[in-house]
């Protein structure tokens, strides 16, 4: 049997049986609440009752004044009979359910209309001058005779109000016991009922969940499982899926140490590869230091040369110039010395200007790659303020307008940090558009959330140099950070190695560097630094 049906029985049962203790609640509430109405309605006739004999009392003392004093208007008073009337119409209503206090309600309406027809009779009598002999012989009593009837009927009347009222009480005294035993009995029925729905279900599902969470527990713990629950329910399915998954992860755990091995020995081959690749670049570095270093003093040779030829062609235009040569000789010599010569040594001397520059480049950047850092924390905002101040000249005889922004401190090399952002707002100068205001913008983004699951994870912080400048290309931004690649070379001078310097510095610091840029709106260059010592 499915849970979903155990669980309609376990519910349908106790429910069942609830409705019908509450159906015997409702009963006897219902019961109660009519037995409280038709005690209010006996008080209410009793009121009525009590209070319907002082008007006809206070009519009849008027009828014997006017009948003395010879004065209608003491008898002409109709709304003493409309009130009369209503009163008795509600009290028919308030008994409408007891024929016998209706009866009396008829006769007490008869005695007032008799009386009523006695005392028209006598204001009658009194209008036309008549004599009221025969009416004061039937007034020679305490009270007339309707109204002596109308008080017997009227006592009859509420002493048998008084006695429906007193069982009426007894009644509804009766069925509220009845309704707190009735509550009282649903209760604890109800309380009985779920405690046997709570000892079948502990019984039937239970133990089983008891199983299930142990197999749970058991593969959590990586222990071994026991026995299959039996059954076709949705807890023997799971039972079976735990082991299932028990069986799942022993071969995964076969296969993890498998992996694991491999990867150690990935590992290692990828660290001597690692060691192989450093010790290349060392070399690398070294390499060009030494091929560089090698390289000028030839370099200064050339040039040296080259200024000794530049020397020696002036004398021997001199010469030619005081030798009185034929026209023909001294153009032809003139052109040789001033033609052919003085191109040649100005070619040969801008080739060694330029490789000297390239010699000074390489240098620069085997120099970044090994020069040793003094780590400590280095405040950014001092040394981007050393660095505009240092470009002050640039940015007023462009006319831009360099915004710093709060810049938090980071971990790293002064020099280092110093060179990278020195590199970056001056490219940012040179490369501003002269047709519009050149703006640079120096700042730091908000602090990435940290990982508390990693605690070697290293902390660092991203800033910017953003600028309204030329821009870069699409299809030149993968070559921006390789050395010697240039753009835009009419606009300023360089080797093309600055981008190449900050990302090796920056690499070196265990961050990056990247640009995002658009051409002809600007660019904006992106230096993540730590923020402490990486930690061990």
């Amino acid at each position: 049997m499915k849970l979903f049906t155990k669980g309609l029985l376990l519910i349908a049962v106790p429910s069942v049986v609830e409705l019908a203790l509450l159906g015997v609640v409702f009963d006897t509430q219902e019961q109660t609440a009519q037995a409280a109405q038709w005690v209010a309605n006996s008080k209410q006739i009793l009121y009525q009752s009590s209070a319907i004999v002082d008007p006809l009392l206070h009519q009849a003392a008027r009828v014997r004044t006017g009948m003395v004093v010879g004065d209608p208007s003491f008898i002409d008073r109709h709304t003493v009979w409309v009130e009369l009337g209503d009163r008795l119409a509600h009290l028919e209503t308030l008994v409408g359910d007891t024929p016998q206090q209706v009866l009396r309600v008829h006769q007490m309406q008869k005695a007032i209309e008799a009386y009523r027809a006695q005392t028209a009779a006598i204001s009658q009598a009194l209008h036309t001058g008549r004599s009221l002999s025969a009416f004061i012989a039937r007034e020679n009593g305490a009270l007339p005779q309707q109204i002596a009837l109308f008080r017997d009927e009227l006592a009859a009347f509420v002493n048998e109000a008084a006695r429906l009222d007193a069982e009426r009480d007894a009644s509804l005294a009766r069925r509220g016991e009845r309704q707190q035993d009735a509550l009282i009995a649903a209760v604890i029925g109800s309380m009985l009922i779920w405690a046997a729905t709570a000892m079948v279900f502990a019984r039937s599902i239970g133990r089983r969940l008891e199983v299930l969470t142990d197999n749970a527990e058991r593969l959590g713990n990586g222990r071994p499982l026991a026995a299959p629950l039996s059954g076709n329910d949705e807890i023997a399915a799971l039972d079976a899926v735990l082991h299932q998954t028990g069986a799942r992860l022993r071969e995964a755990e076969g296969e993890q140490t498998l992996l694991k091995a491999r990867l150690e020995a990935r590992a290692q081959e990828l660290a001597g590869v690692n060691e192989e690749l450093r010790q290349e670049t060392q070399d690398n570095e070294m390499f060009i230091y030494s091929v560089s270093h090698d390289l000028r003093s030839p370099l200064v040779n050339l040039q040296g040369f080259s200024k000794e030829l530049q020397v020696s062609c002036d004398e021997l235009h001199g010469t030619v110039e005081a030798a009185g040569l034929p026209h023909a000789e001294h153009r032809r010599m003139v052109h040789i010395l001033d033609g052919d010569v003085r191109e040649s040594l100005q070619y040969l001397r801008t080739a060694v200007t330029r490789a000297a520059a390239i010699i000074d480049a390489l240098l620069r950047i085997s120099r970044a790659g090994r020069l040793e850092y003094q780590w400590q924390r280095v405040s950014v905002g001092r040394v981007v303020g050393r660095v505009v101040d240092a470009l002050q000249g640039a940015i007023s005889q462009r006319a831009a307008v360099v915004t710093v922004r709060e810049l938090p401190p980071a971990w790293g090399d002064p020099g280092a940090i110093e060179q990278i952002f020195s590199n970056l707002i001056g490219n940012a100068l040179n490369y501003l558009d002269p047709v519009r205001h050149g703006r640079i913008e120096i700042g730091a983004l908000e602090p990435e959330p940290v990982d508390e699951l990693e605690p070697r994870a290293l902390r660092t912080r991203t800033y910017y140099v953003r600028d309204n400048g030329l821009g870069i290309p699409a299809a030149y931004m993968s070559k921006v950070f390789r050395a010697f690649q240039r753009l835009h070379g009419d606009v300023a001078s360089g080797e093309g190695i600055g981008l190449a310097v900050v990302r090796r510095i920056v690499e070196r610091h265990g961050g990056r560097v990247w640009v995002e840029s658009a051409e002809g709106a600007g660019s904006t260059f992106f230096v993540v630094l730590p923020e402490q010592p990486a930690r061990r």
